[in-house]
């Protein structure tokens, strides 16, 4: 097989753009978080789903679905907390209706160090969105993305429209 013959449909070739936008971000986005708040994506990631809790009916999420919601294993997640809560960002606690649930909060410490590291978050997601455009076989993926977000027109610098 030579480089110039097609090696996949066009499903598969879609996936491996996807692939590579989701790739190329992440690494980006991991390497100004850790370099400025000392946070891996994954960590920013938990610290964010579980900093949007809340204490009424429904509102504290299990680990299945925050497992889920940082795609990660239930197993994987667990192990992320309790870093997390070693560095004091986190904390545990049984829930007082069913005692064999535990719940997750975010402490002070973590909401703190979330809120600094969400604009680098927002930076470094933008920077690697604008870099990732300039690749036509990633534009399109790039605007689709973009759309996603609410009122992401709004959020998108002036010479980042098209």
């Amino acid at each position: 097989m030579t480089a110039a013959t097609p090696t996949g449909t066009g499903l598969a070739q879609g996936w491996c753009a996807l692939s590579l936008l989701h790739g190329t971000i992440e690494a980006q986005v991991e390497r100004a978080l850790q370099a400025g708040h000392g946070l891996s994506v994954r960590e920013f990631s938990l610290l964010d789903v579980l900093s949007r809790q809340h204490s009424g009916p429904g509102g504290h999420l299990q680990m299945k679905q925050v497992a889920d919601a940082v795609v990660l294993s239930q197993s994987a997640t667990t192990r992320l907390v309790t870093r997390l809560e070693d560095r004091g960002l986190l904390n545990r606690y049984l829930c007082e209706t069913d005692r064999r649930g535990i719940y997750t909060d975010v402490t002070p410490d973590g909401l703190a160090l979330l809120d600094a590291a969400r604009p680098t978050n927002d930076t470094a997601l933008r920077a690697a969105l604008d870099r990732a455009a300039r690749n036509p076989d990633l534009e399109p993926l790039v605007r689709a993305v973009e759309l996603l977000g609410p009122g992401s027109d709004r959020q998108r610098p002036p010479e980042a429209t098209r």
